[in-house]
């Protein structure tokens, strides 16, 4: 059983969590600009905290295929306002930061952010350090290249091979710089310099991913991989997120990432009630 732990509050996986997105940016790839003004951002945090969001992901920089990055100071000022504000109203909930820089972690968690969401797998100078002294738990992503070019031509000998093999790589680095084991979960980056063959080979095999020993971390909302396969636009890929989100949770996926956490959590209400009965074939 995997449960996440900081000083003041634990959560258990036992069962599929969701996690509310919130991009503080104007540029997000789903709904870029819409929470870039902090009232605004701060009624989407309640929002998907009364839907049943047990967890919020603040993001103060696009990792969208051919985003640019964004300072530091820039980062800082989008995201640590909205930290503040979940932390003083909803003490509950889970706050992860959605960051690549160290600086960024280490002031987002003395704002009151739980954990780190790197999309870079604290691959960034410095990060693995932070992260091994703030002693939070940490999501390792999974990328190939980098925003600004990931997509060009993404190139496996095996996906999910190659994948598994960065994650034993990154945990080995993770715990030699002292972060402990129960802190490292691991997300395979749908998107995130895959082409959609690869993308759906990660869902279909997804629960081979367990042999690795940590949580998964799943991010498949309002995806590029839905609407390539389906021709719909962003707005449009709500009911491919939903399914894709099921199949995620059926291959025992711990956190899902969503845009729409009242619609996620119907799917895993359902899913959960059927779980409770065992067919027989006679």
């Amino acid at each position: 059983m995997f449960e996440l732990k900081n000083k003041q509050k634990a959560l258990s996986l036992t069962s599929p969590l969701v996690m509310g997105i919130i991009n503080v940016t104007p540029d997000s790839f789903s709904d870029g600009g819409r929470f870039s003004q902090f009232e605004k951002a701060c009624q989407q945090a309640d929002k998907l905290i009364k839907e049943g969001a047990k967890l919020i992901d603040v993001g103060g920089e696009s990792t969208r295929p051919g985003a640019d990055e964004v300072s530091l100071q820039e980062e800082l000022a989008r995201v640590i306002p909205l930290i503040e504000y979940v932390q003083n109203k909803h003490q509950d909930i889970w706050i992860s930061i959605d960051t690549s820089k160290p600086e960024v972690m280490e002031q987002a968690i003395m704002a009151g952010a739980d954990m780190i969401n790197d999309v870079r797998a604290l691959q960034m100078p410095n990060a693995l350090e932070v992260a091994a002294r703030l002693q939070v738990p940490v999501c390792l992503m999974h990328m190939q290249g980098e925003p600004k070019n990931m997509q060009a031509s993404p190139k496996y000998q095996d996906v999910i091979q190659d994948v598994k093999a960065f994650f034993e790589a990154r945990g080995q680095a993770c715990l030699k710089a002292g972060i402990k084991r129960e802190n490292i979960l691991i997300d395979p980056g749908f998107g995130f310099g895959k082409s959609l063959g690869h993308n759906f080979e990660l869902l279909g095999r997804l629960s081979e991913f367990h042999v690795l020993g940590f949580p998964l971390l799943i991010g498949l909302s309002r995806k590029s991989m839905f609407g390539h396969l389906l021709d719909r636009d962003v707005s449009e890929r709500l009911s491919a997120s939903l399914a894709g989100n099921l199949l995620a949770a059926q291959a025992g996926a711990h956190i899902l990432r969503v845009h729409d956490v009242l619609e996620t959590q119907d799917v895993l209400s359902v899913l959960n009630e059927s779980q409770q009965f065992k067919f027989v074939n006679n």
